[in-house]
């Protein structure tokens, strides 16, 4: 299985003349409808690139779309809202470059991240936060019927303020809080976005007088054409709320006169269930809904109230956890602008081997399901799209009995990619197949593990049961972050962020590094000299190896492709080995091997013994001569006529029974 770049173009380069983040309310240079700056002279010092790879359109609106794009320095996801500037009128370019002011000055974890903008002719650019778990709106349409547990409501109720509560301290009024404009990651992290509307009061006793913003969240003194201010922000707030509580629009009616004249009233559409929400939850929201906007609690008051305060530094705590790794720092050195460089590319997958002789293309991975990285174990496959979700399915061969190592819940062969619904809402950066189990690591850090539990590959002491049919989390790692796994057959090796090493599983041959070759059902950390600085762990079906960035000389690999003493399996040829190879094992042997253990190793499905005499026979043949003490020889005949319940890899077997040749 492959990812190939089917073809790659560079577009026109995009000069910004706002320059980088470091940009504050717009005073560092001229706005958007300023036109391009041109590039640097010679004598000038160059100007910065950043390469940008567009990944697929997330949404059209009336003046331009939203792209998701790659950006190849640092591997993250960003949004790029394109405005074309020839269909807007002056008010509304006056909005755009509202936006991109009003983000500049806006710093914090709840709040989209603006990161730089630039002019493509008419076009203005401004690269924008991504985030991939969509947005509230959708959240709340996906819960169906089911309402939402009270604690989720409060994490989202904290996120909310906060992020109101810093740009109120701004002097910015929002206008047009929403569920729409209320952004999620896959780790339920809230991200406030969309200020194009926003207005900037010099006090907080300042007043609007437009009417803006969305119908279904305006405050009675919106409706009746009276001066508001912040207040009317925290009403929608508490529609915002209302909403999560009941899944349903705070006001509704079936045209603006009568929706204007319910929110003025106060007549909303239900009331909130009081037997699944505590009253100290409810009572916040009708404090935010209350007509008389005097009353209406600030966006500290509401952090300040008990349901919030005594969770608060647990709450803000977690909130910096789970953006630490997409949090981009804003540049205040930066004295050119930088130079966007588009490049068009497309990556599709392709699978062969299994009884394809002849690459197939998966339609199922590609535009904007992109794959990032393919990984493939003996009976499955797996891809990590760039969008950081996770797909399996099986090898095209089938007939094998599955242990849930395609982690979704059942053991049903899946021809198909089909994303793994248990991981949604986690950010999935790296995935590595076992034999009939599978480990992926997020963006956190944290390791998930499915499958077969045999050899202890989930790496909880087998109390999981002997089949694990969906993702599970290794809770060893929540305060060690993994940098890097990798699989064999049935041994799993990772790397820390803090470059420590660890393995667990089958410890045969050594596999583990543990100096020893007991099974370990719970990950061990593996010494290493103190001298190196580990920064790669890979397995082989047989052991595993680790790459260090010291200029010592490395351990020599045996040419069958491992390291000495283990000899990989080639999936290619399904774990055979041919006779040459054989042959070349055998011919370091220091004994013969009798006739009995010969016709054994005859009728074994792992060395495929031909028909007519060759180099091979002769081998074994010659080597007759030469036998074992009749103990030794009794042992092995007993081991050999012993029922096997798990056998081994067929590179293993061979390499146990014919040692491999030292010189």
């Amino acid at each position: 299985m492959s990812v190939l770049g089917e073809y790659e173009r560079h577009c026109d380069s995009l000069n910004s003349d706002f320059g980088s983040e470091s940009g504050g309310g717009g005073d560092s240079g001229p706005g958007p409808s300023a036109g391009p700056v041109p590039r640097a002279s010679g004598g000038a010092a160059e100007q910065e690139e950043l390469h940008y790879i567009p990944i697929r359109v997330l949404g059209r609106g009336a003046f331009g779309e939203a792209t998701l794009y790659r950006r190849t320095e640092d591997d993250s996801l960003v949004v790029w809202k394109e405005v074309d500037l020839t269909r807007l009128s002056e008010k509304e370019r006056r909005d755009a470059l509202n936006e991109i002011v009003i983000l500049a000055l806006l710093q914090h974890d709840n709040i989209i991240a603006y990161y730089n903008h630039f002019m493509d002719n008419t076009t203005l650019l401004i690269e924008l936060e991504y985030c991939n778990g969509g947005n509230l709106y959708d959240k709340i349409l996906r819960q169906k019927d089911k309402l939402f547990e009270e604690e989720m409501v409060v994490w989202y109720l904290f996120q909310i303020v906060s992020a109101v509560s810093c740009i109120h301290k701004a002097g910015i009024l929002h206008r047009d809080i929403k569920t729409l404009n209320i952004f999620l990651t896959k780790a339920n992290l809230i991200k406030l976005g969309d200020y194009g509307l926003a207005k900037k009061l010099n006090s907080e006793y300042s007043m609007a007088e437009t009417l803006v913003g969305t119908p279904y969240y305006m405050s009675p003194e919106l409706c009746q054409g009276v001066k508001y201010n912040f207040k009317s922000d925290i009403w929608a707030v508490g529609c915002v709320i209302f909403e999560l509580l009941t899944l349903k629009r705070t006001f509704d009616a079936t045209n603006p006169l009568n929706l204007c004249v319910k929110i003025v009233q106060g007549i909303r559409a239900m009331e909130v269930d009081s037997s699944q929400y505590s009253l100290e939850l409810i009572q916040m929201v009708h404090a935010c809904l209350d007509q008389d906007p005097e009353q209406r609690p600030t966006a500290d008051e509401l952090l300040d109230r008990p349901l919030l305060r005594k969770r608060r530094r647990e709450m803000e705590e977690k909130v910096t956890l789970l953006n630490a790794p997409t949090k981009r720092p804003r540049s205040s050195t930066v004295t050119e602008a930088p130079i966007a460089v588009v490049t068009s590319r497309t990556s599709e997958v392709y699978v062969w081997g299994g009884g394809k002789s002849t690459p197939q293309k998966l339609d199922v991975i590609k535009s904007g399901c992109s794959a990032r990285q393919v990984c493939a174990g003996n009976t499955h496959f797996a891809v990590v799209t760039v969008e950081k979700e996770l797909y399996t399915w099986v090898n095209m061969q089938g007939g094998t009995k599955l242990h849930g190592q395609l982690g979704h819940g059942d053991k049903a062969s899946y021809r198909q990619p089909k994303h793994v619904e248990k991981l949604q809402g986690k950010a999935i950066r790296q995935v590595s197949c076992g034999d009939d189990f599978t480990v992926c690591v997020t963006d956190e850090g944290q390791l998930y593990a499915f499958g077969s539990d045999y050899y202890g590959c989930m790496g909880v002491d087998k109390v999981a049961g002997a089949e694990v049919l969906e993702p599970m989390q290794l809770d060893f790692f929540l305060s060690n972050p993994v940098e890097q796994v990798s699989c064999g057959d049935n041994h799993v090796v990772v790397l820390t962020r803090n470059k420590e090493v660890y393995s667990w599983g089958c410890g045969e041959y050594g596999r583990l590094g543990l100096d020893s070759e007991e099974d370990y059902y719970t990950p061990q950390k593996v010494d290493v000299p103190k001298a190196l600085i580990i920064v790669a762990v890979q397995c082989g079906s047989g052991g595993g190896r680790e790459d260090d960035d010291s200029q010592q000389e490395s351990e020599t690999p045996d040419p069958s492709g491992g390291f000495r003493g283990t000899m990989e399996a080639d999936r290619g040829m399904e774990g055979l080995v041919s006779p040459t190879e054989a042959m070349r094992i055998s011919s370091g042997a220091s004994s013969s091997c009798p006739g009995w253990l010969r016709k054994e190793l005859e009728n074994a499905e792992f060395i495929p013994m031909p028909d007519s005499p060759s180099p091979l026979s002769a081998a074994f043949s010659e080597s007759e001569k030469d036998t074992l003490p009749y103990d030794e020889l009794q042992g092995l005949k007993m081991a050999s006529e012993a029922p096997l319940e798990h056998k081994p890899p067929a590179g293993a077997w061979v390499t146990e029974l014919l040692p491999l040749n030292q010189d």
